[in-house]
C-alpha cells in the first residue's frame, strides 16, 4: 500500500497495523506457557500407545515429547525475558 493511498483511508492501514503488531506480540507470549503446559500434561499423563511403540524402556521421565516441549518452551521465553528485564530496570 502506497503513503498516498494510507492518507487516503483516514489511517485505517496504520491501525490494521497496529492490530496485527499486538496480536503478533500476544502469540509471542502465549508460547512459552503453552509449550510448558504441554511438557507437563505429557510428562503426567504419558505419550499414549505411541510412545510404547517408539521406545522399549522410559529410563528417564524428560524424554522424548516432553524434553521437546521443554526445549520449545525454553527458545519461545525471549519476550517473557525481555519483559522481566525491563521491569527490573524500570
Amino acid at each position: 500500500m502506497s503513503l498516498a493511498c494510507s492518507a487516503r483511508s483516514g489511517g485505517r492501514a496504520t491501525r490494521r497495523n497496529a492490530v496485527g503488531r499486538r496480536a503478533a506480540e500476544g502469540l509471542a507470549f502465549a508460547a512459552t506457557p503453552t509449550f510448558a503446559t504441554m511438557a507437563l500434561l505429557t510428562g503426567v499423563l504419558g505419550g499414549g500407545p505411541a510412545a510404547t511403540l517408539c521406545s522399549a524402556a522410559q529410563a528417564w521421565p524428560l524424554d522424548g515429547m516432553v524434553a521437546m516441549y521443554l526445549l520449545m518452551s525454553a527458545f519461545h521465553a525471549a519476550p517473557w525475558l525481555k519483559l522481566i528485564g525491563a521491569s527490573r530496570s524500570a
